[in-house]
Order: C-alpha cells, then structure tokens, then sequence
C-alpha cells in the first residue's frame, strides 16, 4: 500500500467497510502467520523513570507517584505464575533508568528467570533508551526481544508530547531502535492513536515509519489521558471514546496489511474504551496480548494513564478473565510458545540465504 491507500482505510467510517476491513486483515493474519494468540506476561517491576513526558502519569515530575521498585524475589514470584500457567514469555517493563546498578540488575535477574524456568520462558525487554554495551549485555544474558516505543514519528509531534532537550531527543530515540536491531533482538516499537494535535496522515506515516524500520513487532493503542500530565489541557481535542477505540482498530488491521508477518500486540488500553478491546484487536489482525503478572499491591502506581484495567485482580483472575474472554471469542492461545515475529525469522533465513548465493 501507498500513502494515500493507507489513509484511505483509515478514513473508512461505515459499518460494512469496517468489517470488511477486520476480516481482510484477521484472514490475512491466519494464513501468514496463523491463528493462535501469544501470551506475555507482563511484570511492571518499577515504576522509577527519569523521563518528564508530557502525556505519562509516572514522569519524573508527578510527585503525587507513589514510586516502587520490585525485589528480584518478586519478580521471580510474577515470571513463576506466568511459567507455570505456560504463558510462553514475560515481559520485563520499567520506567526509563540509565545506571550501572540498573544495567547489572536487569543483567543478573535474567540470569535468574532463565535458570529459574529452565530457559522455557522468552523475555522481552522494555526498559528504555540504554547504551549499546548495555543492549548488548541484556541480550547475551537471554533477553531476545526489546520493544521500545517512539510514540509518534513525526519530529514535530513528538516535541508536543516530550520535553525539547538532551533526555527526551527524537533523534537518540530512533538511534536505541536502531542499535538494538544491530544487537540481535527482535525490535518493537509502537505509537499512540487519537493524540491531541494528531492527523491521519500522521498515523499513515507511522505505519510507513514501522515498514521503512523494518520492525518485527508492534505495540500501539489508544492515547488515553491522565489528570496530573501536561497534556491533559488538551483533552477537549480528543476523539470520542469510541472512536478512539475505532482508528486503534483501523492501525492494528491496516499495519497488518502492510506487513503481514509482524507480532502486532493488543495492547491493554483498548481495553479501558472497550471491555472486550484486546478480543476486538485480535479478531482485526493482533496476535499479541500481555495480561499483567504485577503484583495486586503495586499495580495502581504504574498508571501511565488513568482507569487501567484490573489493577485490583491478582494475576490468577488476570488469567481466568483473559482466558473466558478469548474462549468466548473463539480466539486459539498459543499456550507454552515463545511465539516469535515470524517477520524477524524471515529475515534472518534471507541474510543466510544471500551469504551462502554469495560464497
């Protein structure tokens, strides 16, 4: 697809073409990639950042953040459910910390899952912009996948969502993504959908922006607000709910379209506009969901936006929800894979492939 093809689906607004869109999308999907859905469990271990983005309720500036730190037991108690109930990865998601002890301990507590879990359980990493030494030591100690968000990849855009200086630079972001495909992870990234300020056309070059990155994953969903953010003045500009909920639908079928073989995850926020948001996602092209390992006791102070779901279930009811809910949609759970971008895989057997015509 072209541009101007890209914005025409998600312009589309009728009943009729919408389904037909969700359907093309989701066939797309089973016959590339197959049907199944692929659990990460998802363990948000700190909520510490040195980050003051404009739209996030656990910037640095919020001082009304309760902030927390999980110890390496806790998370070894949230990776031993998601294990044990073969959820075939977790993902490991922070606030953005640049230290050596924060390095060395991200380091040391993937030594631990992996002997822990007999290196049955993938890990993805999501924890910021880090050095390439750092990149290159988590994926030595068994991190294969690291997603890291742009949010917007327009310049301009991105300068209304985030401070305009040396911590919050577009340019070190798109060079972190960029070194982490150098360092062997399977890369993902991912934007907001329904921001103040935000076009069509800025969305449709997005999903050009992944294609030209050539990202193997993706995690975008709905913008959402929160009261004690900067950008919550704006909040008069916002789509209706439902129709947030909509363009979300429209990206994750439209981005499948385009690259076919990606993981596309459906991201918890659809879930705040739609109880059955992530089901919805699925059945449009997702194959991606990352219900929460957190324990119950930290879960309300990793709110990056407001009226998240579950924050007062254990993980067992996460679980037993998500489960129904997929059972009920007639949706298949990958249960025990890694379930890898099969983008990623492509792409590696094209490199051997050219090295051996070559010799």
């Amino acid at each position: 697809m072209n541009r101007n093809e890209i914005i025409e689906k998600l312009s589309l607004f009728e009943p009729a073409s919408l389904t037909a869109l969700y359907a093309e999308a989701n066939a797309l999907k089973t016959s590339v990639i197959g049907s199944k859905v692929y659990l990460r469990g998802l363990v948000e271990f700190s909520n510490i950042c040195s980050k003051n983005c404009y739209y996030c309720g656990i910037r640095c500036e919020n001082k009304a953040v309760v902030r927390y730190e999980l110890s390496d037991e806790e998370v070894i108690r949230a990776v031993e459910f998601a294990w044990k109930n073969r959820y075939g990865s977790v993902v490991l998601q922070s606030g953005e910390q640049q230290s050596a002890h924060f390095a060395k301990r991200i380091t040391r507590l993937l030594h631990e899952i992996k002997i822990y879990t007999n290196n049955e359980v993938g890990i993805t990493l999501s924890c910021g912009e880090q050095t390439s030494e750092t990149y290159k030591e988590w994926f030595k100690a068994g991190a294969h996948r690291y997603l890291l968000r742009i949010e917007t990849s327009n310049r301009k855009l991105y300068y209304k969502l985030h401070p305009n200086d040396e911590k919050h630079s577009f340019d070190t972001r798109l060079d972190a993504i960029r070194r982490l495909r150098a360092e062997g992870y399977q890369v993902g990234t991912g934007v907001m959908i329904g921001l103040p300020f935000q076009t069509i056309e800025h969305l449709a070059d997005d999903l050009l922006f992944f294609q030209s990155m050539n990202v193997d994953m993706v995690g975008m969903g709905p913008y959402l607000e929160h009261s004690q953010t900067t950008l919550y003045q704006y909040r008069k500009f916002l789509l209706p709910p439902e129709k947030r909920l909509e363009l979300a639908l429209k990206m994750v079928a439209t981005l499948r379209l385009l690259m076919p073989d990606i993981n596309i995850a459906a991201t918890t926020a659809l879930q705040v506009l739609h109880p059955e948001g992530r089901e919805m996602a699925v059945l449009a092209g997702a194959n991606i969901i990352m219900p929460n390992m957190t324990l119950p006791e930290f879960r309300h102070n990793y709110l990056i936006y407001e009226h998240k779901p579950g924050v007062n279930d254990d993980a067992a009811l996460s679980k037993s929800k998500l489960e129904e809910n997929l059972q009920n949609a007639g949706i298949t759970i990958g249960y025990g894979e890694w379930g890898d971008s099969q983008h990623f895989s492509h792409k590696s057997l094209d490199v051997r492939c050219q090295a051996s015509y070559e010799l």
